[in-house]
């Protein structure tokens, strides 16, 4: 259920509604809006009544949400969510890039591709620091150490951190470096996770499952935003089908469909999703056309001997290429790419 008010609404309004809806056992969630206000209502929403909160001042729509997921749909909020990063945004016509290596693997390493990355004007640096792999005698990451190198990054060049939680356990310190905190595909459906990281307030990137559908995704968003966290970025990277010759599906027809049913941002990562390292720029830049809020592409100096997924990085130079062909697909997108 959604309650809809002005947005100049006396706050003593606001919580009468408020409390007339915690008293009936459900859960209010004040959505930002830029012309409405509105107080969406999870719970046991079948027992309560529409007339009773459209009778009460201030109130001007009463609203049922047919949707699985309540938080996350266009039911609750048709505008789009945008969130402001301070130097960059996501969700609105900027472009959004993530860039890095898919791991931490040492201090050198990470400095000379977070540097090379913030000459071309990324402001965003993923790598792992902890890493869920299929294999237990992969590379699992430096962990704490990876953390620690993230955070001189973050504290010499300047750019904002995108990382992987693996548990509940390792989310204290992954905090401490993030600036988004990075659900890994792996966990999408970790709800235990999902809602402690939520808790934290920080901006959450969540990719998408290998095998979930567009609304096993949106239902584990609604984890998140259910702990008044709205600063959410959904993800697309590929799922897993009957073909062999690519590493995932990269399923592009998600995006205009999640477009239409959730207000929440949404950025592709290529990389995974064919992993092929020459074939990423390719589904790159269709990945944007098809209306996707950002990427996020895996760039590595030296892919040949990365300790993990170096087949699907990209050099940068490479990237570079790249980016001058984002450059010129931008604007015939509506969006614009910032660097």
């Amino acid at each position: 259920m959604l309650i809809i008010m002005g947005l100049d609404s006396p706050d003593k309004d606001v919580e009468n509604v408020k409390d007339k809806v915690k008293s009936n056992g459900c859960v209010p969630h004040v959505i930002p809006g830029a012309s409405k206000l509105a107080i969406g209502i999870t719970g046991p929403t079948n027992k309560l009544n529409d007339e009773d909160f459209q009778l009460m001042p201030s109130v001007q729509e009463v609203v049922r949400v047919t949707k699985k997921y309540k938080l996350v749909s266009r039911q609750m909020k048709n505008e789009d969510t945008v969130i402001d990063f301070g130097s960059a945004k996501v969700g609105n016509k900027e472009l959004m890039i993530i860039a890095g290596p898919c791991s931490v693997e040492s201090r050198d390493q990470i400095f000379d591709i977070a540097g090379q990355l913030k000459e071309m004007g990324i402001k965003f640096l993923r790598a792992g620091a902890y890493k869920p792999r299929s294999s237990p005698y992969s590379f699992q990451g430096l962990k704490e150490k990876g953390i620690e190198y993230l955070l001189e990054v973050k504290k010499e060049l300047g750019m904002k951190i995108v990382t992987e939680v693996l548990n509940p356990g390792t989310l204290g310190i992954v905090s401490e470096a993030a600036d988004i905190i990075q659900i890994g595909a792996r966990n999408m459906q970790n709800f235990t996770l999902i809602e402690e990281a939520g808790k934290t307030g920080k901006p959450i990137l969540l990719k998408r499952g290998m095998s979930a559908t567009v609304e096993d995704l949106l239902l584990s968003a609604e984890y998140i935003l259910s702990q008044n966290n709205y600063n959410v970025i959904l993800c697309e990277r590929g799922i897993r089908t009957f073909e062999t010759s690519t590493r995932n599906t990269l399923d592009l027809n998600a995006i205009p469909v999640i477009k239409q049913n959730s207000h929440l941002p949404i950025i592709v990562d290529p990389s995974h999703g064919i992993g092929i390292g020459d074939k990423v720029p390719n589904m790159a830049l269709a990945a944007v056309a098809s209306g996707a809020d950002g990427l996020m592409i895996e760039v590595h100096h030296k892919p040949e001997s990365a300790l993990s997924d170096g087949y699907q990085s990209l050099t940068p130079k490479k990237f570079k290429e790249l980016l001058n062909k984002l450059s010129e697909l931008a604007p015939i997108v509506n969006k614009e790419l910032k660097l």
